[in-house]
């Protein structure tokens, strides 16, 4: 399995390479410190960067971003999170109507006190559901019928 540095080295070579260069350490290397005005990179650092050794830290990320055209947030976790997270917010778009948002208008607008009483009472309910449908579904063991002796 990937770990998320080299997963982030793979896709700052996509990135180069679509935006015209070579995913090579001494291009990385001067492209970057052309750009960023902190303590220059050294050719090893950003070779442990195309590596999959080590990631940027955020002022560097912003840097690289900027320079390939593309989001800090791509770079450092990729598409695949946005989506899931879309799918997600998509979902719970579809799933509720204008009542339920007027109950959670109302919600978050009660005071925080009132609020915590209400978050227990709804995982009360939710607990309740949960114990209830999986009695439902637990298999029922037999009875041991035990013989005289």
């Amino acid at each position: 399995m990937e770990t998320a540095n080299q997963k982030f080295a793979k896709r700052l070579r996509t990135s180069m390479e679509k935006a015209g260069y070579e995913p090579k350490p001494a291009v990385l290397e001067r492209e970057f410190n052309l750009r960023y005005w902190g303590k220059p990179m050294t050719l090893h650092g950003v070779r442990r960067w195309l590596l999959g050794e080590s990631m940027p830290k955020q002022d560097k990320l912003e840097t690289l971003a900027e320079w390939l055209l593309v989001t800090p947030q791509h770079l450092r976790f990729g598409e695949e999170i946005g989506k899931r997270i879309d799918k997600r917010r998509a979902r719970w778009e579809e799933a509720i109507g204008y009542k339920e948002r007027e109950a959670f208008e109302a919600f978050i607008n009660l005071p925080a006190p009132q609020r915590k009483i209400v978050k227990e009472v709804i995982y009360a309910f939710a607990h309740m559901t949960t114990v209830v449908v999986e009695k439902a579904v637990a298999p029922v063991k037999p009875a041991v019928r035990r013989r005289a002796t």
